[in-house]
């Protein structure tokens, strides 16, 4: 959630940077001043009248004591009028804040001003290339077809099970998916990010704090009975840790790795990567998060992505690193970093991770705050990003990996890890 106070005091700056994302917010920030100085103004008013109520409420004591039962009366009737005023305009201040906060709420982030314009992935920049595309002197299989042949996948039987986009992994597939997660999760550990086993369960006030609700609700999976949402990511039960807390400054930066499914409906992708395990309605993601103090973030970024890049790194796979433009920024990022994995039987890169800055906006609305070296309390900054989506992972392992024969080479790290 962006700062009223903010939009208040600087309301062309927060303009230019929400209309980096490549459509006009001047109206929708000129109804919320609106709304916001209606507000102030009936305050003002509302506190006139309830000094008044007071002030009024003591004379009439005063004339009982004097035997001015007849003034006292007459006083108390106008009392009457007043008070009805008061909460005609309590009821009014309750309608502007719902209003006020709803339309915070449904407006992203302000950009980052070194954020690229533009208006799609067609406008991202790329920041480096790491290793070389692997290109066959056989034509690569896919993962689907190489998993399915490995005895790894089964998409007919977990259609049966569930439905469509949804996997099944068998076997060595099993292990293999196993053996990822853990590296992951060690390598964070050496990187100095603490392990948790978050429920993969929350509340409506868990997914409005990070983000995702109101406006994104038809993407999440909500349980039938209960005030429940699976998690779209481990992202949220991880930044909700300290919401509603006050956090040392000495204890900045607070860094948290997890291992979660992920379940999302994938609302208005229909049709798009609808083979394999590029976009499932469930999938296994290892999360890193950060809160940190605000005048750190930036470089704590580069570092949240020098973490993630670490796993693409020890698994010797070619990726790259591009900057998101303002189009292709999610809603609650100020600023994001994509890596992109090679795969070679589409010969293309697709994202295996959003390393994302999202300044205070989370943070404002979760009530995390700390108190700087001069005490004065602020929000901290949170950050996160995938460190990484196994079932991408896996998919890249296995058409990087493969040989002429349909057999797989693993890299000397993962088969460490098989043989445990």
């Amino acid at each position: 959630m962006l700062d009223i106070k903010l939009i208040r005091e600087d309301k062309n700056n927060i303009i230019e940077r929400l209309n980096r994302r490549g459509r006009d917010f001047t109206d929708v920030i000129d109804r919320i001043i609106k709304k916001d100085q209606d507000r102030r103004l009936i305050l003002i008013e509302l506190e006139g009248k309830k000094q008044q109520l007071n002030s009024s409420s003591k004379e009439i004591g005063i004339l009982k004591q004097e035997g001015e039962e007849e003034k006292a009366d007459i006083l108390k009737q106008n009392l009457k009028q007043l008070s009805e005023e008061i909460k005609e305009e309590d009821k009014n201040i309750t309608e502007i804040d719902q209003s006020l906060k709803f339309l915070l709420l449904s407006i992203p982030n302000a950009l980052l001003l070194d954020v690229p314009l533009g208006k799609s992935a067609e406008d991202n920049t790329i920041i480096k290339v790491v290793g070389e595309a692997k290109l066959f002197d056989f034509k690569p299989k896919d993962h689907v077809d190489l998993g399915e042949a490995l005895g790894y996948l089964d998409f007919d039987r977990a259609g049966k099970i569930a439905g469509s986009r949804f996997p099944l992994l068998m076997g060595e597939g099993a292990k293999l998916e196993r053996a990822l997660i853990n590296l992951m999760l060690d390598l964070q550990a050496v990187n100095g990010y603490t392990e948790v086993v978050p429920p993969f369960l929350a509340n409506q006030a868990s997914l409005t704090g990070t983000g995702q609700l109101p406006k994104f609700e038809e993407d999440l999976f909500k349980c039938r009975d209960d005030e429940y949402y699976l998690i779209p990511t481990a992202e949220v039960p991880l930044t909700n840790i300290h919401r509603n807390e006050f956090i040392k400054a000495e204890d900045l930066p607070l860094k948290y790795t997890a291992y979660t499914p992920c379940f999302r409906r994938e609302a208005g992708s229909y049709g798009k990567d609808t083979r394999g395990l590029i976009r499932n309605h469930q999938f296994n993601k290892v999360e890193i998060v950060k809160l940190v103090k605000p005048q750190n973030a930036e470089k704590e970024l580069e570092s949240l992505l020098r973490d993630a890049s670490m796993v693409l790194d020890a698994l010797e796979l070619p990726y790259r690193v591009v900057k998101l433009c303002g189009g292709d920024t999610g809603f609650s990022a100020a600023k994001t970093y994509d890596l992109e994995v090679w795969m070679p039987s589409s010969e293309s890169y697709r994202e295996i991770s959003s390393c994302s800055l999202f300044t205070d906006f989370q943070a404002r609305r979760l009530n995390i705050k700390y108190k700087d070296e001069n005490k004065k309390t602020n929000f901290i900054y949170t950050l996160n990003g995938s460190g990484l989506a196994v079932g991408r992972t896996f998919a890249a392992v296995l058409e990087n990996f493969q040989n002429a024969a349909g057999k797989l080479i693993l890299p000397e790290i993962l088969q460490k890890y098989l043989k445990n």
